[in-house]
């Protein structure tokens, strides 16, 4: 993670620090050849206020904020709305919350501005539809999306720090972990051919149970347990292409 020192705070957060990078356009409408011109979130708030969070005071238009070369990790939201019919152009979708703080960060050596200005902290929200039902606009991992009040003018590249319960949101090297999981498998998998990957199948030509996985884990590689179920199963298969018959 990148904590952010510069930002003190007595809340129990930790903060991380990441930059503004170019969006696709569609949460605030003003993308090109976007099916929504009144923007995503426009369309979406009296579907999220009735069912509870309220989100009128944010900016009809997400942040997009990086930590690459890391990727975010995001558990247990604050809100989840499974399912929800806001569009008659796509299946419905499911949209995950995590409450946080946000503050802008200058261009001084402590990360502030020399007068101070532009550190408001404010209260936003991560915003993230689930990409299992979503149709397009994917974003990769080392990017979420804020809703915040209006902050004045940003710009690509401009700095961040959220202020995070660490419990719930964080971020790690996701390409080193990988990388050490399918360097792991290599010798397994040519030593043990197919027979490497039962232990993990609820029965002989099912696919793998993560749960089995990560107990297996859990007890020779710990660390790469900080991936996700997706990642751990994509790199089996990985392991599978490269070094089985």
């Amino acid at each position: 993670m990148v904590p952010v020192s510069a930002v003190p705070t007595s809340n129990p957060m930790e903060w991380l620090e990441c930059r503004l990078v170019k969006g696709h356009g569609v949460a605030s409408g003003l993308g090109a050849a976007n099916p929504y011109p009144a923007g995503t979130i426009e369309l979406q708030r009296p579907y999220f206020a009735a069912l509870g969070l309220d989100l009128s005071a944010c900016f009809k238009g997400t942040l997009n904020l990086s930590v690459a070369p890391l990727e975010w990790r995001l558990h247990h939201p604050d809100h989840c709305f499974e399912h929800l019919a806001w569009t008659s152009l796509h299946p419905p979708e499911t949209f995950s919350f995590w409450r946080i703080q946000v503050r802008r960060l200058g261009s001084g050596p402590d990360g502030l501005t020399p007068d101070h200005s532009c550190t408001e902290l404010v209260p936003a929200w991560i915003y993230l539809p689930d990409p299992s039902t979503k149709v397009r606009h994917f974003q990769p991992p080392m990017v979420l999306e804020v809703l915040a009040p209006p902050l004045g003018p940003v710009a690509v590249g401009d700095r961040f720090a959220l202020g995070v319960d660490p419990a719930k949101v964080g971020c790690l090297d996701g390409v080193r972990l990988r990388a050490q999981l399918l360097e792991f498998l290599k010798f397994r998998v040519l030593a043990a051919q197919s027979e490497f990957f039962a232990d993990w199948r609820p029965s002989p030509g099912e696919a793998i149970d993560p749960r089995l996985f990560r107990s297996w884990l859990g007890g020779c590689l710990p660390e790469v347990l900080a991936l996700g179920d997706a990642d751990l199963l994509a790199t089996c298969a990985k392991a599978w292409d490269l070094y089985g018959p």
